[in-house]
């Protein structure tokens, strides 16, 4: 597995691994698939942070980006939607996925990743409920899950509400 930048001739396979990944019999097209195409439109898009995993032969099997949230008005980063086709999920992908779109934001200079996801999964990552940094979720209703990894350029003083980029606001 090599894991890189997405480049444009990415963006096919991609979306079919996120579609993939996200399907369910009463979806035909997971909403994260057209979430992904608004992203790539907006201002909030990261390149450097759209980031593949790839398998032996160089097909894209996994895909992770984060885009410019805000805490307040302090930028911040939001990871997501993560995707591992099904024929590579519990095999590493996304784990190797999520450790390595870190280490890009922190060496960046990023102060913080946000996200809404699993305490059990993301923990191993050093992700926090969002309220231990004072930190708030953008719906309250989110609790626990939803989590914050401060980074090393990080200042205790950033607080406040948690904003995703625009498109997040559609769903």
């Amino acid at each position: 597995m090599l894991i890189r930048r997405e480049m444009p001739s990415d963006i096919p396979s991609v979306r079919a691994v996120t579609a993939a990944a996200f399907a369910k019999p009463e979806t035909p097209l997971p909403v994260e698939v057209p979430l992904l195409d608004e992203l790539r439109s907006c201002d909030a898009w990261l390149p450097a942070l759209s980031l593949v995993a790839t398998g032996d032969r160089g097909e894209v099997i996994g895909h992770v980006l984060c885009t410019r949230g805000h805490v307040d008005a302090a930028p911040a980063l939001g990871l997501g939607p993560l995707s591992v086709h099904p024929d590579h999920q519990r095999g590493g992908v996304g784990l190797a996925l999520v450790h390595t779109v870190l280490g890009a934001a922190d060496a960046l200079g990023e102060e913080l990743v946000a996200l809404l996801g699993s305490p059990a999964y993301y923990g191993r990552f050093g992700f926090r409920p969002s309220t231990d940094y004072r930190i708030t979720p953008p719906d309250p209703a989110w609790g626990t899950y939803f989590q914050v990894r401060i980074l090393t350029a990080y200042k205790p003083a950033l607080r406040g509400e948690f904003a995703y980029a625009e498109p997040f606001n559609n769903l």
